[in-house]
């Protein structure tokens, strides 16, 4: 009986193996990262033809594979249900279609899509509220072959991601021109920065390749206690500045020529940014009235919406929005950290306001000192803008955050952009969507507000399952994003994600996507710290962690003495060990306020590859690359290191490791190093004499350093724009810049990912 018994029991193992249902036990399994990157869970619909149309991953991604046909399977798998989307992610391929009418729902208003029915040639079935409707004449023609015939054949039918042309009645108005306006921070605290000089720079090269056409307007305003205008009218001989003292009234000095056409008045644009960082060398202005500059920019940019982009290097602290030190020093290691919301609603009024005139506001925080991040961070969250954070930017005694503002601004000023925009979501019958994450208003239920998107902003959203679907096939969920071009078209981007259904438990288990639950428990768990405290959001990510392998360990025939995990789930605690110490949510280590809510801001709105690198960065060893296994990319051979836990007891002093955390990618080098790996690759004699700082390789004529660059082009290849490469010797003053980001390890205030396993383990009992 016992002999029948294994073979039943080997057998199902086969099975599970064919299927992908292996199970791991954590605790006995030390190196529980794939070699290669995290294979992303593979959707199968019952409609095989329907498996080739799939929206790609990138774009659109559900936490599971398989939507439970009841809330009560949803509730005993433990699960997160929601979605995350990149929706104006940059393509190479997207097929773009202008055509009379634009077949939708009569009833529920979907587009449609590779995934609805067709009743015959001349009636198709809504995938989501499941009406009947007709098509129209225009749609039995292919564009591509030129003939009539099956629907079928359209590029609608045959790609889940499409971009429109939209014809006159989506547009409320004619389209607006593309606007920028930039507002500088010229305090003494922001001028000494030296970031006036690298703005203009970067922008007098850039001027070009701004996105836009013939009617592209631009402006500059700059403030310390009062607020600068810059009249730059095409029949002037040079720009003339006009300053406005009365910062708690303020006014537009000449409304009309503020704000210019680019083509126009290019040479006063030109003329202007070649002064302005020595105009404020010898400032001795220390005050900073951002809010009156804000109140300014809103007056110019209101009657035709547009983008402000602000560069912040102070606490704003006189005018309207004027703010306060709030920060103790002492509490940054505190259990519980106060002030993570703003202290004014200055902020959000603002935004609101921006958001009903389709204006956005993007933030380059530049402060070495508190700028109070919580309530700055409102006027871009609330208006659809984006922010990012250089602290203690300097251009002399901080130079990788100089190449970082250098890039990222290169990527800002050119990368597409989409004006009054919004975005709805729809999901099919019995399901329900009800909390959004990311940089939006919300104006309806279900209808995001965004006066600008860019191809870097990420949202999420929650799901509710209302309803048995047990009648039902598939589930669907369409995003549309209604956009104005650059160049002023009308145009709507139509991204359709399509699910099975699961009958059981183990089967939504399975199902499960590690990394996307990872990204919305991250965006769930930044909402729990603003409204309730952090170590309520930090026990919550641990609760999901015990309660999913609870669940797991219920649907199996036998209770093993193990911690077993789905092999799809296998790095769900790894990632939630990581999370808890991020710098957003970790406890017991001196954490700038500045710093934890501009974490947190960043994982409400990052794209989900960018989060996951910025919770679990990759780390490689890069001292034997001619050992490692090769892909061939065009006339490249790129070599694949293996990707290493986040483990000091991974990091030899005999080693070189790059880690790559998103935006910047650290090269450490131990104090025994191989002599052929120094010379061959970094072009030094011995380890004392490489240098302190390096911000790209040397090019080498010799094997080792073309595989090694070639690895970093393959690494930089798949980010929107380069990561600064960041050189570490092992003693150097900068060496916990390369160790704190090794989360495996233990720490003073926080358990090892071992450690973290066991204590899963005793929950679990």
């Amino acid at each position: 009986m016992t002999s029948q018994m294994n073979t039943l029991s080997v057998t199902q193992t086969g099975f599970d193996k064919i299927w992908g249902h292996e199970n791991v036990d954590l605790l006995q399994v030390r190196n529980i990262l794939p070699a290669q990157g995290v294979e992303t869970p593979r959707i199968r619909l019952r409609q095989e033809h329907l498996n080739n149309v799939h929206c790609s991953l990138d774009i659109f991604r559900c936490t599971l594979t398989k939507i439970p046909e009841t809330n009560s399977i949803l509730q005993k798998s433990r699960l997160p249900l929601g979605v995350l989307i990149h929706p104006f992610k940059d393509l190479t391929q997207l097929p773009v279609i202008q055509c009379q009418t634009i077949v939708r729902c009569r009833s529920c208003r979907t587009y449609i899509n590779p995934f609805v029915y067709f009743v015959d040639q001349r009636r198709w079935k809504c995938n989501l509220c499941f009406r009947v409707n007709d098509l129209p004449d225009e749609f039995q023609y292919d564009p591509m072959s030129n003939s009539y015939g099956d629907p079928t054949r359209r590029p609608e039918i045959k790609n889940a991601t499409i971009e429109f042309i939209a014809p006159a009645e989506y547009m409320l108005r004619p389209p607006q021109p593309p606007v920028y306006l930039y507002l500088l921070d010229v305090s003494h605290a922001a001028v000494e920065t030296g970031y006036l000089k690298l703005f203009c720079d970067v922008l007098l090269e850039e001027l070009e390749k701004i996105p836009g056409d013939t009617r592209t307007q631009i402006g500059v305003i700059t403030f310390d206690s009062s607020v600068q205008f810059y009249n730059l009218a095409e029949n002037l001989n040079q720009p003339r500045q006009l300053v406005v003292s009365d910062i708690d009234d303020i006014f537009l000095p000449c409304p009309n020529d503020l704000l210019v056409n680019l083509n126009e008045s290019k040479r006063l644009v030109i003329e202007l940014l070649e002064q302005l960082p020595l105009k404020f060398n010898n400032t001795t202005e220390c005050n900073s009235a951002l809010g009156a500059a804000l109140q300014a920019a809103y007056k110019m940019v209101s009657p035709t919406g547009g983008r402000i982009t602000v560069f912040q290097a102070s606490l704003p602290n006189i005018g309207p929005g004027a703010l306060k030190p709030r920060e103790d020093p002492n509490q940054r290691a505190a259990k519980d950290v106060p002030n993570l919301n703003a202290a004014t609603d200055f902020y959000k009024k603002f935004a609101l306001d921006c958001s009903g005139q389709q204006v956005a506001v993007d933030l380059f925080l530049l402060g070495g000192q508190y700028m109070d991040i919580a309530s700055l961070s409102c006027v871009s969250k609330f208006s659809g803008g984006c922010m990012y954070h250089f602290p203690s930017f300097h251009y002399i005694h901080n130079l990788p955050q100089v190449e970082r503002l250098e890039h990222s601004l290169r990527r800002y000023l050119t990368r597409k952009i989409g004006f009054e925009s919004v975005m709805r979501i729809r999901c099919t019958q019995g399901l329900s969507i009800h909390t959004f994450h990311g940089n939006f208003f919300v104006r309806s239920t279900d209808l995001l507000s965004l006066p600008n998107i860019n191809p870097d902003a990420g949202f999420g959203l929650q799901v509710s399952i209302d309803e048995n679907l047990s009648e039902t096939q598939h589930i669907c969920f369409q995003a549309a994003l209604l956009y104005t071009s650059s160049k002023g078209e009308r145009r709507i981007r139509v991204h359709t994600m399509c699910l099975p259904i699961a009958s059981t438990v183990a089967d939504v288990i399975q199902s499960a996507d590690q990394q996307c639950i990872v990204g919305l428990l991250a965006k769930m768990a930044v909402d729990r710290s603003l409204h309730s405290s952090i170590s309520d959001a930090r026990d919550a990510i641990v609760n999901v962690c015990v309660d999913v392998l609870s669940a797991y360990k219920a649907t199996m025939s036998s209770a093993p003495s193990g911690l077993y995990a789905p092999s799809n789930l296998r790095l769900l605690p790894l990632y939630l060990a990581a999370l808890l110490k991020s710098v957003a949510f970790r406890t017991g280590q001196s954490t700038r306020l500045d710093e934890r809510v501009f974490a947190m801001n960043q994982l409400k709105a990052l794209p989900l590859s960018q989060l996951i690198l910025s919770i679990y960065p990759d780390l490689y060893a890069i001292h034997n690359l001619h050992d490692q296994v090769k892909q061939e990319f065009g006339d490249m051979v790129i070599p694949q290191p293996p990707r290493l836990h986040l483990s000091a007891e991974m990091v030899d002093s005999a080693g070189a490791y790059l880690l790559d955390t998103g935006d910047v990618i650290y090269l450490y080098v131990g104090r025994n190093v191989h002599q052929v790996f120094l010379e061959q690759v970094l072009g030094a004699s011995s380890f004392q004499s490489l240098p302190e700082q390096m911000f790209e390789l040397p090019e080498l004529e010799t094997n080792e350093s073309e595989r090694l660059r070639n690895f970093l082009i393959h690494l930089q290849n798949q980010r929107p724009y380069p990561a600064v490469l960041q050189f570490i010797r092992e003693d150097s003053q900068i060496r916990h810049l390369f160790s704190s980001h090794l989360v495996d390890g233990r720490t003073e205030s926080s358990l090892s990912y071992y450690e973290f396993l066991q204590h899963l383990k005793n929950q679990i009992k």
